[in-house]
């Protein structure tokens, strides 16, 4: 089972957001069968097998193994991956572009930005994965505690001037057998833990 999986069709999408399917693939984290589960979940055991035919049609649970019981084969299934991710190609006419509207201080932009990264990175692993290849990817996922807007602001500036001097210095227009890669370096205010938001009289959340 992988750790995390891109859904990328909208069939599968659907399935996948439709909360009885969306408990079922999370009792499936571990093998089982209709009738193991089933009670877990809330359903008879005829309708945890028609949900489960329906998943499995669309690759998010695969058979993991048959059991013979007197005249009666019980499947046994697992979820594909521990957790998920749509992709927003599963919803091609309503993606967000981000090279529509570029904006470094745009908090909606760098949403388009992550969406774009789920869809592109989701298609390299489908692509990998079919041709038994590995993907070369990199990320850094860090957090800073910033004294003042003044600091945030002069992170930011020399963030910047330090990626646009790397790229500089690596990137080769005319390398004959070069690969482009694409470069992504996102700043946003991290999520108050619960005793934080307790302490703060006002819980909005910024635009930018």
């Amino acid at each position: 089972m992988l750790d995390v999986a891109v859904i990328d069709q909208a069939a599968a999408a659907e399935i996948s957001l439709d909360p009885v399917r969306a408990r079922l693939l999370a009792a499936l984290a571990e093998p089982g069968s209709a009738s193991s589960i089933a009670a877990a979940v809330g359903l008879t055991r005829q309708k945890a097998n028609y949900h489960l035919r329906a998943l499995e049609e669309h690759g998010l649970v695969e058979l993991v193994e048959e059991r013979k019981k007197g005249n009666v084969t019980e499947r046994v299934f697992q979820a594909t991956a521990a957790s998920y991710v749509i992709s927003p190609a599963a919803f091609a006419a309503l993606a967000p572009d981000p090279d529509r509207s570029p904006d470094q201080l745009s908090a909606r932009w760098l949403v388009a930005l992550a969406a774009r990264l789920v869809r592109e990175v989701g298609e390299l692993i489908a692509g990998a994965t079919a041709a038994r290849q590995p993907l070369a990817t990199y990320a850094i996922d860090s957090e800073v505690r910033f004294a003042s807007a003044a600091d945030r602001s002069a992170f930011a500036d020399e963030l910047g001037e330090s990626v646009k001097h790397l790229v500089a210095r690596y990137h080769d227009e005319n390398a004959p057998n070069g690969r482009r890669h694409r470069l992504v370096v996102a700043l946003h205010p991290s999520l108050k833990t619960p005793s934080e938001q307790a302490k703060s009289p006002d819980n909005r959340h910024e635009e930018s």
